[in-house]
């Protein structure tokens, strides 16, 4: 059967919606929901939860009306459903019922499978679209940059990495300042626009921190940081900000190839091998692994194996900046 995208999502007599991507999720059901509708704006939308489905609840919504109004049904909590639910759906699969697109949420585990297994085995001819969990920085980064493609929206890449780098903990909240960005920016958009919204995220702060030491620069980096933990920064972050960028570092160290050939093997973006890269001029391989071996004993420290974070965060910053020999 069709496996899609998300905004790939088109009509069929059933829709299966899979993965653990919420937010993928929802703007596929919009998306499909929002399509049918221009179609025909006399469009029936109903909603069924497979966790407590009625025997029947199905049949009779996926019946037609007496003016024949194309129908949605709604299926969330497949994962949850019921033995009911089970045995309606599979034998609504041998005759999807005409003008219906029945659209069945399934946010993962083994629970459904039998249904799962039928749906993608072609019967009732439905598509499936995919909205896994985006893991990796580099989906991140793509996500973010498909936003303002969509929309119109020139964005410099120094803004990118910085507004993918202050919300990458949580989907959600990145496509949420990427509309607003796009919705508040009437000319490109720059880091000093980023910036000017979303300076104050601890995250956004603690890159800066990580940025100023990688980079040597050990006076600035230490100030950035007193302010951010002034600020409400949590220390787990700032050091998560760190162990990000030296593991990136770690991983280009001593490789050769081009930005596109190691972001494709390592599973990054280009820009993150190409800042990376940037970053490790006047490092070597003592200092780094120096540094990794004072990063571990700091993640430790300061989610409770340690008496004083604020100490550990700022011995981390005095040996990066001095690239491991302190």
């Amino acid at each position: 059967m069709p496996q899609l995208s998300w905004d790939a999502v088109r009509p069929a007599p059933v829709v299966l919606v899979s993965g653990t991507e919420q937010v993928l999720a929802d703007r596929a059901v919009r998306l499909l929901r929002d399509g049918l509708k221009r179609d025909d704006p006399s469009l029936e939308v109903s909603d069924i939860s497979a966790s407590d489905y009625a025997p029947g609840e199905l049949i009779t919504m996926a019946s037609p009306s007496l003016f024949a109004e194309p129908r949605l049904i709604r299926v969330e909590g497949v994962e949850k459903c019921t033995d009911a639910f089970m045995t309606d759906m599979l034998a609504y699969l041998e005759e999807p019922a005409d003008g219906a697109v029945v659209l069945l949420r399934h946010g993962g585990g083994v629970r459904g499978k039998k249904l799962l297994d039928a749906v993608r085995g072609g019967r009732g001819g439905g598509i499936e679209v995919v909205c896994a969990e985006l893991k990796r920085e580099s989906e991140k980064y793509d996500f973010a940059r498909a936003e303002f493609a969509r929309a119109g929206k020139k964005i410099a890449p120094a803004a990118l990495n910085a507004i993918t780098a202050a919300f990458a903990d949580d989907l959600a909240e990145l496509a949420s300042a990427c509309q607003q960005l796009i919705a508040d920016s009437s000319e490109q958009i720059t880091e000093a626009t980023v910036d000017k919204y979303y300076g104050g995220r601890v995250e956004a702060n603690a890159f800066r921190v990580a940025d100023a030491a990688i980079a040597g620069r050990h006076g600035e980096a230490l100030i950035t940081l007193r302010h951010a933990l002034a600020s409400g920064a949590d220390p787990v972050p700032m050091v998560a900000a760190f162990a990000s960028k030296i593991r990136t570092m770690a991983k280009i160290a001593g490789v050769r190839g081009g930005s596109g050939q190691l972001a494709s093997r390592f599973g990054l973006a280009p820009w993150q091998v190409e800042r990376a890269q940037r970053d490790l001029r006047g490092w070597d391989e003592a200092g780094l692994a120096r540094c990794i071996e004072v990063l571990a004993a700091t993640d430790a420290e300061v989610k409770g194996a340690g008496r004083d974070p604020v100490f550990s965060l700022e011995r981390l910053v005095r040996v990066v900046a001095a690239h491991g020999t302190v």
